[in-house]
C-alpha cells in the first residue's frame, strides 16, 4: 500500500472561466497522465481529459466534477475537478465534503468573483487547507499583487505569496520562489523543462520585501522564526516549510502560487507546493457518528488495520451501471469483500473496485485509508456510509441547497415513457440538488434545480442519453408562503353518518416563527390534564405539516410558521387520529388567512460584468428587473456591477445582457434568500394562479 503521509487528496475549485480545467489538464500532463494537452474550447470533437460528457465539450464548461490520480515526486495525488458554474454548486459539495485539501484557482485579471467567494465559504463549512494558484498572469490587466490583497480583503484569508510573476501580460516569463530565492523558468514547447537562475537584478529589492512579509507571516506560528525575524537573522527554506504547512493545515495561512496554465508557466511548482503544504489523511482529523452509542462522536483513523469506514459521495450511471465512487476513511477494501451500507443494512458484495482517470478507469484489487476509488453494482445513495459491518457507524452527509426553479415536462410520445422515467429516476439518484414531483392537478411531472441552466443540461441528456424527446414548459418558480401575524383557531371537526362517527376539537394559534430559528415548522404541544389523550397530539402536528406545503394562497409550501396547540376535547366513541388529522387541515385553511398571509420569491445574487461603456444599459436593465444594486466597481475597462434580483425577473437575461453588450456581457447568479413579494405582484401571482384552477377544473 501507498505511504499515507505521501498521498495527496485534493481539489480544484474556482469561479467559472478562471481555468480550472486547463490547470487540471496540465497537471496530468506534467505528472505523465496525458501525453497531449487538449485545450477547453479546442475545434473538432476533442475536449479535455477531465471534461469527458459531450455536453461540456461543446458548451466548454465542467458540469459534473472528475476524478483522477497521478503520481508527482514521491506524492500520489487524487484529483477532483469541479464545476465553477453556480448551477452546479452540490458537485463542489460532494468533492469538498471528502477532500483533504484544496486549490483555490483565480482569473489574474478578474480576481476574487462572485463563485470565488461561494466556493470559499464552502471550503470553511468542511475546514478543506488551500493553496490558491492566481492564473492567467499572461493576459492583458493581469495583477497577481492585486489579486493576493483581494484575497486578504474580500475573503478575509491570511494571503501570503510564495511566488512572484517575472513579467506581466504578455512578458510573463516565470516565477521567483520566495522560499528559495530562485527565479524559475519554464523552457521547452510546452514548459516542462523547469529551469533554476538567480533573481533578475530589478526583483531582487521587491523579491527580498515579499519573503520579509512570508517571514513575517510564518513568525506568528513558530516563536523561532519570530526571533530571527526581530533580529534580521537569515531564515532558510528548510525552517520556513514545515512552519507554513502546518499554518495551512491549520487553517490559518493561505499560500499564494503566481503562474498560467495556458502557456504552461508555474504548474510544477504549484505541484511541488500541493506536496510540500497540503495535509496527508494523517494530518486530518475526520468523525463518524456510532449509532449503537446515541451517535456519539468517534475519530476515524486513517490506519488500515483498523475496521473499515467508507463514505459514498458520487454516484454515475456508467456503462456497467451505477458507479459509486468512495473515500475510505479507515480499513481497507478488497475485490470479493462484502460490505454494508449502514443506512439502510444492505449487504453488497464488491465485484470490481477501480480507481478512476476521467472517464477511464484502472483496475484494482485492494485500496486502503486515504484512498478514492469507485466501484460497480452497490445500490445507495449519495452521502450513504459504509463498513465491514464489525462497526454500525454513520458519516454526516454535505450541506444540499433547496432548487429555486421548476419546469414541466413530458415526454413527446408514450413510448419514451419508460426511458424518460428511468432517466428522472437515476438523475435524482446522482444529483441531491435535482428534483421530481408531480402536479396532482395536471398531472405534470415537474423538474426542480438550482437554475436555467441546470434543467436545461438535465433535458438535454434526457434526449441524448435516453433517445427521448420531450416537451418542456415555462419554467416557474419556486414561490413560498408565509404568515406576518399571530391568529387564534378553535376548529371542531364532527361526522355523524350512520355507524361510529368522527369527532375533535382542537383550539390554538398559529404565529410568525423568529428569524433565526431552525426549520420552517415549530409545533409546541401545551395540552395539559389530558383534554386531549397523547396518542392524538402526533396527528394533529401531522395535519398541520401536510396542510402547510399545501400553503393557503398558491399552494406553495408555508415555511416559518409556529403552530401552538393548547386547548381541545375528544369524544369517547368518536374520536380517533384520523378525526383530530382532519380537524388539524381544516384548523390550518380556515384559521391561517387571519395570519395575513404573503408570498415570498427566491431572491438571487448577481454578478453582471460588463465593458464600461454600456453600463448605463446593464444597470437599467437590472432596474427594471426589480434589481437592488449592492455595488459598482470599475477593473480594467469593465464595470462589475453586483445586486440583489427576484429569480421571476432573471428569465431570459441571458439574451437580453448579450445583445445589449454586442455578446461582451457576462453574468453569474446565485440563490441568496427568500423575500416578501410586493403587493401588487403578490395580486398578480394570486390571480394566475385561481385562472390556472379554473381551468384545470
Amino acid at each position: 500500500m501507498a505511504d499515507l503521509t505521501k498521498v495527496r487528496n485534493i481539489g480544484i475549485s474556482a469561479h467559472i472561466d478562471s481555468g480550472k480545467t486547463t490547470l487540471s489538464e496540465r497537471i496530468l500532463f506534467f505528472t505523465g497522465k496525458i501525453h497531449k494537452i487538449i485545450e477547453v474550447r479546442s475545434k473538432g470533437g476533442d475536449g479535455p481529459t477531465m471534461d469527458s460528457m459531450d455536453l461540456e465539450r461543446e458548451k466548454g464548461i465542467t458540469i459534473q466534477s472528475a476524478a483522477t490520480f497521478c503520481e508527482w515526486g514521491d506524492y500520489s495525488i487524487n484529483l477532483i475537478d469541479t464545476p465553477g458554474h453556480i448551477d452546479f454548486t452540490v458537485e463542489v459539495e460532494r468533492a469538498l465534503r471528502v477532500l483533504d485539501g484544496a486549490v483555490l484557482v483565480l482569473c489574474g485579471v478578474a480576481g476574487v468573483q462572485s463563485q470565488s467567494i461561494t466556493v470559499d465559504r464552502q471550503m470553511r463549512r468542511y475546514g478543506v487547507p488551500k493553496l490558491a494558484f492566481i492564473n492567467k498572469l499572461d493576459r492583458q490587466g493581469a495583477s497577481a499583487y492585486r489579486v493576493t490583497s483581494q484575497l486578504r480583503e474580500k475573503l478575509s484569508l491570511n494571503a501570503v505569496m510564495v511566488t512572484l510573476p517575472i513579467g506581466v501580460e504578455e512578458n510573463f516569463l516565470g516565477v521567483v520562489d520566495l522560499i528559495n530565492m530562485k527565479a524559475i523558468y519554464f523552457d521547452g514547447d510546452q514548459g516542462e523543462d523547469m529551469r533554476v537562475a538567480e533573481i533578475p537584478a530589478d526583483m531582487v529589492d521587491l523579491a527580498h520585501e515579499k519573503r520579509n512579509e512570508l517571514i513575517e507571516a510564518c513568525a506568528d506560528f513558530d516563536d523561532h522564526i519570530a526571533d530571527k525575524f526581530l533580529h534580521e537573522g537569515e531564515v532558510s527554506a528548510e525552517e520556513l516549510i514545515p512552519v507554513i504547512r502546518k499554518a495551512t493545515i491549520d487553517l490559518k495561512l493561505v499560500p499564494v502560487f503566481c503562474g498560467s496554465a495556458k502557456i504552461n508557466k508555474g504548474v510544477q511548482f504549484l505541484l511541488d507546493g500541493v506536496g510540500l503544504f497540503l495535509p496527508s489523511p494523517y494530518d486530518v482529523k475526520n468523525y463518524a457518528l456510532d449509532r449503537n452509542d446515541h451517535e456519539h462522536q468517534v475519530e476515524l483513523i486513517s490506519d488500515e488495520h483498523k475496521p473499515l469506514v467508507a463514505l459514498a459521495f458520487k454516484l454515475e450511471d456508467g456503462r456497467y451501471g451505477q458507479l459509486t465512487y468512495m473515500r475510505i476513511y479507515q480499513g481497507k477494501m478488497k475485490k470479493g469483500d462484502f460490505i454494508i451500507n449502514t443506512n439502510n443494512s444492505k449487504k453488497f458484495k464488491i465485484p470490481r473496485l477501480v480507481r478512476m482517470h476521467a472517464s477511464d478507469m484502472v483496475e484494482i484489487d485492494e485500496a486502503g485509508a486515504g484512498d478514492i476509488v469507485a466501484t460497480f453494482g452497490i445500490d445507495c445513495a449519495s452521502g450513504d456510509t459504509f463498513t465491514d459491518g464489525n462497526l454500525n457507524y454513520g458519516m454526516t452527509t454535505m450541506y444540499i441547497p433547496s432548487p429555486v426553479i421548476e419546469l414541466s415536462v413530458k415526454p413527446k410520445d408514450k413510448v419514451g415513457q419508460e426511458h424518460f422515467s428511468k432517466a428522472l429516476n437515476r438523475f435524482q439518484k446522482e444529483d441531491p440538488t435535482f428534483r421530481v414531483a408531480r402536479d396532482e392537478e395536471s398531472g405534470d411531472t415537474i423538474i426542480k434545480g438550482m437554475g436555467e441552466l441546470h434543467l436545461e443540461i438535465y433535458i438535454e441528456r434526457i434526449k441524448r442519453e435516453y433517445n427521448c424527446e420531450v416537451i418542456v414548459g415555462q419554467p416557474k418558480v419556486a414561490y413560498r408562503e408565509a404568515i406576518t401575524m399571530k391568529g387564534e383557531y378553535d376548529y371542531t371537526h364532527k361526522k355523524q353518518s350512520g355507524g361510529s362517527g368522527q369527532f375533535a376539537r382542537i383550539a390554538g394559534y398559529f404565529e410568525p416563527m423568529d428569524a433565526e430559528a431552525e426549520g420552517t415548522f415549530l409545533f409546541s404541544n401545551k395540552i395539559v390534564g389530558g383534554t386531549i389523550p397523547k396518542e392524538y397530539i402526533p396527528a394533529v402536528e401531522k395535519g398541520f405539516q401536510e396542510q402547510l406545503n399545501e400553503g393557503v394562497l398558491i399552494g406553495q409550501p408555508m415555511v416559518g410558521v409556529k403552530a401552538e396547540l393548547n386547548d381541545g376535547s375528544t369524544h369517547a366513541v368518536d374520536s380517533s387520529e384520523m378525526a383530530f388529522k382532519i380537524a388539524a387541515k381544516a384548523a390550518v385553511r380556515e384559521s391561517l388567512m387571519k395570519c395575513k398571509p404573503v408570498i415570498l420569491e427566491p431572491i438571487m445574487k448577481l454578478e453582471t460584468s460588463i465593458p464600461e461603456e454600456f453600463q448605463g444599459v446593464a444597470i437599467g436593465q437590472i432596474n427594471q428587473r426589480r434589481g437592488i444594486i449592492l455595488n459598482t466597481a470599475m477593473d480594467n475597462g469593465y464595470v462589475v456591477v453586483e445586486a440583489e434580483v427576484p429569480l421571476k425577473e432573471m428569465f431570459g437575461y441571458s439574451t437580453d445582457i448579450r445583445s445589449a453588450t454586442q455578446g461582451k456581457g457576462e453574468f453569474t447568479m446565485e440563490f441568496l434568500k427568500y423575500n416578501q413579494v410586493p403587493k401588487s405582484v403578490q395580486d398578480e401571482i394570486i390571480k394566475a394562479y385561481q385562472e390556472k384552477l379554473k381551468e384545470d377544473a
